[in-house]
């Protein structure tokens, strides 16, 4: 299975977006994110992922005649590359940032949902802005983020710290239909 459609299934692409960052999760508190999803759904694609590599064993223990398993997220192997990206269709696309935007979500209402939720103060951030670059420009606005994001992907719960999910999407701008000689935007 391709490295898109391994991550980009809905369910587990949430599996991974529950569990990175974390130093380990358990499947009792990955089913607890996923109230909305059957604990063999859940189950079947735990193990999808770990036979992938996309998720490891990092301890395991007896509790009650079963084995509870933690797991973490290999980072290397949680990524559609550059190279699975450029081979996806514009269809691919479509479907994988539906799946995006769903985990999202997802993801936003499991939040709002808990009662002691307070956007406003716990600085829930939803914006979009428009920048103006060229292709160097935007390679290099696009590093800078995410070297931001990877500088602090290492923290721990530790001395207070709260775990933020931070998305990331970029696209160009364009017209639907450019009409010809419309290179020129500043007429």
């Amino acid at each position: 299975m391709s490295t898109s459609k391994l991550l980009l299934h809905p369910v587990r692409l949430r599996i991974v977006q529950i569990i990175f960052g974390a130093d380990e999760m358990t499947t009792a508190q990955i089913r607890d994110r996923l109230p909305d999803v059957s604990p063999a759904t859940v189950y079947r694609h735990i193990a999808v992922l770990t036979r992938a590599g996309v998720l490891e064993v990092v301890r395991e223990r007896p509790v009650r005649g079963t084995v509870e398993r933690g797991y973490r997220v290999r980072q290397d192997r949680a990524l559609v590359d550059t190279e699975a990206r450029a081979a996806m269709t514009k269809d691919d696309h479509r479907q994988a940032f539906t799946v995006f935007t769903g985990a999202l979500l997802a993801d936003f209402d499991r939040y709002v949902s808990r009662p002691d939720a307070e956007p406003a103060r716990e600085g829930v951030l939803y914006r979009q802005g428009a920048v103006w670059l060229t292709e160097d420009e935007f390679r290099e606005l696009s590093e800078e983020i995410e070297a931001a994001v990877a500088r602090r992907a290492h923290h721990t719960p530790d001395d207070g710290r709260t775990r933020h999910i931070v998305s990331f999407v970029t696209m160009p701008d364009k017209p639907a239909d450019p009409e010809p000689g419309d290179g020129d935007l500043a007429r």
